[in-house]
């Protein structure tokens, strides 16, 4: 299991323009991290860039385990690392149901992990509705309904509470705090402050 994140000397660039240069960070077990910064400033390609979307200009993404070794990224990626973008990802024309049952079953779900989600994020009215048909709001509930229903030690995520009301901020908030204290990790791109306790990493400042 992911024990930390370690990011070295990190440099991404989007075509001919860089956006950072030698970002370093280092994200333990139980820790939260708010990517701030400007509109273009990096935020979500660093998150892609730990994902293993996009390769860095130069420096390294590590991931290891509670003894402090190293872990193969890609099986880090494939098995222990959540991506939620700011575009949920989602099918429009398969019901929530169906859509729901899909990317749990292809992220690998845990017993009663479906119903859990359901649960948690209200979304038993909206299972029988196209997703399409569903509000930007509940949209982002059924996609976070992934981080419930397969748990992953390492969660990132791109503007995870933009859409959606205070009610459900403060849902998301207890959710995250419950993943922290299991020994899980969050890395997150932000305009809003998260509604937990999170150490603030300025993308824009890497130039």
């Amino acid at each position: 299991m992911i024990h930390s994140l370690s990011l070295a000397s990190l440099t991404l660039a989007r075509g001919e323009r860089t956006l950072f240069r030698d970002l370093s960070l280092t994200l333990n077990a139980g820790e939260a991290v708010a990517l701030t910064g400007a509109n273009g400033a990096g935020k979500t390609s660093l998150l892609r860039a730990v994902a293993g979307f996009i390769r860095p200009e130069t420096g390294e993404v590590a991931f290891h385990d509670a003894d402090a070794n190293a872990i193969d990224p890609t099986e880090a990626r494939a098995r222990q690392v959540h991506m939620l973008g700011h575009l949920e990802g989602l099918k429009g024309a398969r019901t929530a149901r169906e859509e729901l049952a899909f990317q749990a079953g292809w992220l690998g779900q845990v017993h009663g992990g479906v119903d859990e989600a359901v649960q948690t994020l209200g979304l038993r009215p909206l299972l029988d509705l196209e997703v399409r048909k569903l509000s930007a709001g509940q949209r982002r509930r059924l996609a976070l309904a992934r981080l419930i229903a397969a748990p992953r030690a390492l969660w990132l995520l791109d503007e995870p509470l933009s859409p959606l009301d205070a009610r459900w901020r403060e849902a998301v908030g207890a959710l995250m705090t419950r993943h922290l204290d299991g020994g899980g990790l969050i890395l997150a791109a932000v305009h809003d402050p998260l509604p937990i306790p999170a150490r603030s990493v300025d993308v824009g400042a890497a130039r």
